[in-house]
């Protein structure tokens, strides 16, 4: 990716996030997080801060981590097609190098409470599941008792951080299927955990592992990236911060071209269509596009130095479960938590852009808020 000279710094002082705060959670679950569980979390940033959030390069936050060859797996939600997906590659009776040694032995199926198209489809993914001769269990702690390393894949986000806590206070390697949360408040806390219990945790899109976007991302398509506009589905659900339940695919595209160092987000929405535009610290300029409307696409164009190229973001899962399985191994996040949660923070901002009547966003207005 790109390098970014940014000027201002970020700071993430990782405090106390118990399971005592978890059980109390209140109806409020944003503004519960804003004065409990992110209590513990100071976010600064300096006076002179004229850039993106993140101005240092990310940083393994956990130590002394073994390297583990094999494990068995547990899966969180059954609410997604990722989770049949994901389970028939690993539990294949000869699965490839890459894949091998990690079956998925126990599953807890209970995702969404209330979003219908995720409820309405645990029924028949649990059953598919019992196929590869995975056990399902009654609970998170009796699939904690079973399995060294945990996919939650459960596809409501606000479920997220409460599920989440009960894995990273037992120590074990995550993986949290996009959307990393339903907002930044709770992305923050989440990450705050996984720092206080020492335990390695990821999310992220499928799509940052396409071939085409990593190949972009490498510098191995244009060069240095000056810019780029990217495109996917945006389906709305009035439950999360407005991109994060679909849009997250084709932000998550836009920031594996451009990389970290986003400083203002605008947003223009109509009923159909999304458009954000964010504008980095080094004065590039990103786009995503978000369709409700028309075919289902996801790609995009990436401008270099080289020349320009037009993409397909498709690519499957394997790749990114290639990524699951190697951080399975050694505990080292192939997204690190500083790139998500700008993300996060993008997405964010344009949820306040579009409140405030598509007037630009910084990124550190919104981080301030989650402060």
């Amino acid at each position: 990716m790109s390098d970014n000279k940014e000027n201002s710094k970020f700071f993430l002082m990782f405090g106390c996030v118990t399971v005592n705060s978890m059980m109390n959670l209140s109806k409020n679950r944003r503004a519960f997080l804003k004065t409990t569980a992110i209590a513990g979390v100071g976010v600064g940033i300096s006076g002179s801060a004229l850039g993106g959030i993140f101005n240092e390069p990310a940083k393994t936050p956990f130590s002394s981590l073994p390297f583990v060859p094999t494990a068995r797996v547990g899966m969180i939600g059954l609410d997604t097609s990722h989770c049949e997906a994901f389970t028939k590659v690993l539990n294949q009776p000869n699965p490839e190098p890459d894949f091998a040694g990690f079956p998925v032995v126990a599953a807890y199926p209970h995702g969404s409470k209330d979003i219908e198209s995720s409820v309405s489809r645990i029924p028949k993914i649990t059953d598919d599941i019992k196929k590869y001769n995975v056990q399902i269990v009654g609970s998170i702690d009796e699939l904690l008792k079973q399995v060294d390393v945990v996919l939650l894949e459960t596809n409501d986000g606000r479920l997220h951080y409460e599920q989440a806590l009960l894995v990273l206070k037992a120590g074990k390697r995550l993986f949290i299927d996009k959307p990393v949360a339903a907002n930044l408040a709770d992305a923050v806390a989440i990450f705050a955990a996984a720092k206080k219990y020492n335990t390695p945790v990821f999310s992220c899109s499928s799509l940052r592992f396409a071939p085409a976007v990593q190949d972009i991302a490498k510098g191995n398509t244009v060069g240095k990236v000056l810019g780029a506009d990217t495109f996917s589905p945006c389906t709305i659900e009035k439950t999360h911060t407005d991109l994060f339940w679909y849009g997250i695919h084709g932000v998550e595209t836009l920031f594996t071209i451009m990389g970290r160092g986003c400083r203002q987000v605008v947003r223009t929405y109509q009923e159909g269509t999304d458009v954000v535009v964010g504008t980095w610290q080094d004065g590039r300029i990103g786009t995503f596009r978000g369709t409700r409307t028309g075919q289902y696409d996801l790609g995009g164009t990436a401008f270099g130095e080289k020349g320009n190229n037009h993409f397909s973001a498709e690519g499957g899962y394997e790749p990114l479960l290639k990524e699951i399985v190697q951080f399975f191994k050694t505990g080292i996040p192939p997204v690190a938590a500083e790139d998500t949660i700008e993300i996060c923070a993008f997405m964010e901002a344009a949820d306040e852009s579009k409140r405030l009547g598509g007037v630009p966003v910084e990124l550190k207005t919104v981080m301030a808020k989650v402060k």
